[in-house]
């Protein structure tokens, strides 16, 4: 019975007790991204566009953003931290753009990441009207600038 009574008594805490912790899933702002993670932050930071990416990137004006990205993801803390830094510079007037962080198995309770066949993080589409026109899967072939306008006018 004693034995019993203990292993209830297990089963009943949380997973946090014994120090699992899940990373964070969900919509999350930039400002509080790079508040609330400081190796986003650092690379935040340490990261200086290019004037020619600066330029590049305004051919995102207009259109809508997915980031799909995992706080526990060193690909992520590298390129989430640039897009930011980018369109801040860029000063782009983007129509929307909508951060989601996944847990390790890549999806999100709302579902974004699933609808948008997440494979790999960061992955970062650039839509229109709806329809996706590109996407930046994990890291760019050139700069994440030109990675993210390849199939723009």
């Amino acid at each position: 019975m004693f034995k019993k009574l203990v292993l209830f008594f297990f089963l009943c805490l949380p997973l946090s007790t014994f120090g699992a912790t899940a990373p964070y899933t969900g919509g999350i702002s930039a400002t509080d991204l790079l508040a609330e993670y400081d190796n986003f932050a650092q690379q935040y930071k340490n990261f200086t566009p290019s004037k020619q990416d600066i330029t590049l990137i305004q051919k995102l004006k207009g259109k809508e953003l997915t980031v799909l990205f995992g706080t526990w993801c060193h690909d992520s803390a590298r390129e989430v931290p640039r897009l930011i830094k980018l369109l801040e510079q860029s000063k782009v007037q983007l129509e929307s753009i909508k951060f989601v962080a996944v847990g390790y198995n890549k999806q999100d309770a709302s579902g974004v990441a699933q609808a948008h066949n997440l494979q790999y993080t960061p992955t970062i589409i650039v839509s229109q009207n709806g329809k996706e026109l590109t996407r930046m899967v994990e890291k760019p072939a050139g700069t994440l600038a030109q990675d993210l306008t390849k199939n723009l006018p």
